[in-house]
């Protein structure tokens, strides 16, 4: 079962004000999906509403804070009240702090685990049920090649949070098979976003890694958007980062465990 070809599907993105976030509407709008917009900031969330609604698509914005651990349940009832049918989820949101465990304010650390962790997993649930009764869906959960590698200092939660999000899509994968229902994780390497001027390294990032390792956010969303559509259960955009996490995968763990360590200090992480 599909859906009719008339009827244009409608996208949830989250962290959709810049970045890949909103590399991944401007792609969905491209292949003839609606969208359903949400992150922190209304301004830019506004603009590409306005952009994306004049190359055809009908765009709802949806301002929330997915930290509050109440953000899915007002995003999921605001949308049903508007009468919308979410047929495709992109869990985007998200963010890092480099500051090391011991530096980092608790509540940050609160906040990852439920921006990155809590809600992807909230919006999956409340929304999945429905495609899989429609038998049309995507799920799109953007991880990070972070998430492949062993963990490292600094940004400590970071990699763990992106490694459980990896293995809940493989999970969900597996479950929602011949249902309709596509769900892929999304690993993206260092890609050209304002994520980096955010969590203040954008100096120590652009200085230690050279231009051919880093991705936009426009390639990395078309790779996202292709491999769901494949109903791939994970890809991770470009050949150098497929192949870094190859080699950790298969180094002895001290060994894997040193390198990411050298990366850290690298960045000046620890």
């Amino acid at each position: 079962m599909s859906l009719p070809s008339k009827v244009r599907p409608t996208m949830l993105v989250t962290g959709a004000s810049a970045g890949i976030g909103a590399a991944l509407a401007r792609e969905y709008a491209r292949n003839d999906w609606d969208l359903v917009l949400t992150a922190r900031r209304e301004g830019p969330l506004t603009a590409l509403a306005k952009e994306l609604t004049l190359s055809g698509s009908a765009v709802t914005v949806l301002t929330d804070d997915l930290a509050d651990p109440d953000a899915p349940t007002r995003l999921v009832a605001e949308i049903d009240q508007r009468g919308l049918h979410v047929d495709g989820l992109v869990n985007n949101a998200g963010f890092s702090r480099t500051s090391g465990f011991l530096n980092t304010d608790p509540a940050d650390h609160r906040a990852m685990v439920q921006v990155m962790l809590g809600a992807p997993v909230e919006l999956a649930r409340r929304l999945a049920p429905g495609m899989v009764e429609r038998g049309f869906g995507r799920i799109l959960n953007v991880a990070s090649l972070a998430g492949r590698m062993p963990a490292t200092g600094g940004d400590t939660l970071y990699g763990p949070i992106k490694s459980f999000l990896i293995k809940a899509s493989q999970g969900l994968h597996l479950e929602l098979r011949g249902t309709g229902v596509h769900v892929t994780a999304l690993c993206p390497g260092y890609t050209l976003t304002e994520f980096h001027d955010v969590n203040g390294t954008r100096q120590e990032v652009s200085s230690a890694y050279p231009a051919w390792m880093w991705q936009t956010a426009e390639h990395v969303a078309r790779v996202g958007h292709d491999a769901c559509e494949a109903n791939r259960p994970q890809v991770t955009p470009g050949v150098m980062n497929n192949l870094l996490a190859g080699l950790a995968k298969h180094l002895p763990d001290r060994v894997a465990l040193n390198m990411v360590g050298g990366h850290a200090k690298r960045l000046k992480r620890i």
